[in-house]
């Protein structure tokens, strides 16, 4: 931070991790280093314009010049949010879309406890709006964080349940990356499928821990340069509606999504298949690719995540104005395939 320029910083975190002690931890390495800071523990999961407008009341009324984002990828959009109207004036609301700002945002560290969303290392900013019950997608280079922290130790302590959860974000990120950055999307695949069940079974695996927080960061580096498709635009519109975990929502939409997608690019799906150690000698390209989809959903039962959108409790009343919000979503506009309202709507449906 001293090497940003930081004199007085704003760590942005959750509340489980303040109470923890994690950012008084951080705190204390500030403090022997001569940067003062304060902690604004009010990051939510699916962070609200709320949450950034309280934020940035306390970045405001104590002076700071400079954030710190401690967390998974709640915290990190949290702190880019409050950042971004910090340096840009206005409202979040006023910046959704891409490229909306017109300043640099203040120096920026984002230190990861999770190995899933990758928000410490993207462009990538996903607030929600409350009078809408819309997940914005903030799409700017300037909410880039100048420097992004990954340590597996961090990671330690988390659930299975998030750790499958998160792991299958990063899955989501890879897969819906495209050609211009597939060395990084296959690697990170191969390491996610290998390592993310090893993960849930036995937290305290060091190695299957490293694997993912690189597997996840490489899957970051894919999409925050490709970006995404179908699959996070529609997952957006559960979390708006109903607050639900958006790396579960994408993991149960994801093998859908990626059915329909197919006949877009059959050879990326054979190479996804190929990448997840599927055995695809002497199939056909279509075959290959079904192989994928196959994988996909094997990996999700392995880990444990929910089989569909009903046990989640979302309404099927829902699924019109969720379709038609995911196609305004940035997000739908790199999708392989385009499609129409009601085939969004039969994704939800089939997905349900």
């Amino acid at each position: 931070m001293k090497s940003l320029g930081g004199k007085k910083a704003l760590i942005v975190t959750d509340a489980f991790l303040e109470k923890q002690g994690m950012a008084a931890m951080i705190q204390g390495i500030l403090s022997e280093a001569g940067v003062e800071s304060v902690v604004f523990g009010g990051a939510e999961p699916n962070p609200k314009d709320t949450n950034v407008e309280a934020g940035l009341r306390v970045f405001k009324e104590n002076g700071c010049d400079s954030i710190i984002s401690l967390g998974g990828g709640s915290s990190h959009d949290c702190a880019k949010g409050i950042g971004l109207v910090a340096s840009n004036g206005g409202n979040i609301r006023d910046y959704e879309g891409i490229d909306r700002s017109t300043k640099n945002m203040c120096p920026m560290v984002a230190i990861n406890t999770t190995a899933g969303t990758a928000s410490e290392i993207t462009r990538f900013c996903i607030i929600t709006d409350t009078s809408r019950h819309v997940k914005m997608a903030i799409v700017d280079w300037r909410v880039t964080p100048q420097i992004a922290i990954n340590d597996p130790k961090l990671m330690v302590g988390m659930p299975p349940s998030l750790t499958a959860a998160t792991g299958m974000d990063a899955l989501t990120h890879a897969i819906e990356a495209n050609p211009l950055t597939d060395a990084a999307a296959l690697m990170a695949i191969t390491m996610i499928t290998q390592y993310l069940p090893k993960a849930v079974a036995n937290g305290t695996y060091m190695k299957a821990r490293d694997k993912m927080a690189y597997g996840q960061y490489l899957a970051g580096i894919a999409f925050n340069n490709a970006s995404l498709g179908y699959v996070h635009a529609m997952a957006h519109q559960l979390g708006g509606f109903y607050n639900l975990p958006h790396g579960v929502c994408n993991a149960i939409l994801l093998p859908h999504v990626e059915e329909f997608n197919l006949i877009g690019n059959m050879n990326c799906f054979r190479d996804i298949a190929k990448a997840m150690g599927e055995n695809i000698e002497g199939l056909s390209a279509t075959e290959a690719a079904k192989k994928a989809i196959h994988a996909i959903r094997q990996l999700s039962e392995q880990v444990g995540i929910p089989k569909d959108l009903r046990s989640l409790g979302v309404k099927e009343e829902d699924f019109e104005i969720m379709a038609e919000n995911a196609m305004k979503d940035v997000c739908q506009l790199t999708n392989p395939r385009k499609a129409t309202k009601e085939q969004v709507i039969g994704i939800y449906k089939a997905a349900y």
